[in-house]
């Protein structure tokens, strides 16, 4: 594999995620692949020419792009579909964590061009499940939410909130080919979308400096 991902330590982590480390930040800092894997992991082995109809593009940028991906370590050739005409990709892990402010420092381009295709990938989902929403069943329509709430904490119990967030939805059955054959009856995919979004105050007006500042210690008249 290639080192551009490995697997993250920590609470509520699956067995098969991948933490970004400067190298796997730059591959995946382009919405289209981002939207890859996603479909990879989602949907299961498929080829550039699917994967390109599914997002609107051409086969050749889908193929370009998964090949990157590979090299990043992502990706890899699914050989037991694959043929000389078509080759087949399947995700080589399920989720991936990127919560490392020193490693968004050091490449905050990067970083940020990867936080803003996901965050878009997010608002697209929504919006296709409210496409839908209406021709689905009133059971799950009647489950669908988007709520918000304004909180005033400090970045201390900000961080506790994501925490027990997180120890709540491990709880659940994930989304894995282990757990499907268990799943009750009815049990469809759900995604449950996390955001934590500071909002720091602007300074008071009245706090803020009206004209020139005297240097410490110098003369008033």
């Amino acid at each position: 594999m290639a080192d551009a991902v490995e697997r993250p330590d920590g609470p509520n982590v699956e067995e098969d995620s991948v933490v970004l480390d400067a190298k796997g930040l730059r591959a995946l800092a382009h919405p289209v692949r981002v939207q890859l894997v996603g479909l990879l992991r989602k949907y299961g082995p498929s080829t550039a020419t699917r994967l390109a109809e599914r997002l609107g593009v051409n086969s050749g940028t889908a193929s370009y792009h998964l090949r990157q991906l590979g090299a990043a370590g992502f990706v890899e050739e699914d050989t037991e579909r694959g043929n000389a005409r078509e080759r087949w990709w399947r995700s080589v892990h399920r989720t991936t964590w990127f919560n490392d402010p020193e490693l968004a420092e050091r490449e905050p381009e990067a970083a940020l061009s990867y936080q803003q295709s996901v965050a878009a990938i997010y608002t697209l989902r929504t919006q296709q499940t409210l496409n839908e929403l209406q021709t689905m069943p009133r059971a799950w329509r009647n489950t669908f939410d988007m709520s918000d709430w304004a909180l005033r904490l400090t970045p201390e119990e900000a961080a506790a909130l994501y925490r027990e967030l997180a120890e709540v939805v491990a709880r659940y059955r994930r989304d894995a080919p282990e757990t499907a054959a268990s799943a009750p009856e009815g049990a469809e995919r759900v995604a449950v979308i996390t955001q934590i979004l500071p909002e720091l105050d602007a300074p008071a007006a009245s706090s803020l400096p009206s004209g020139p500042q005297e240097e410490e210690g110098s003369p008033t008249s």
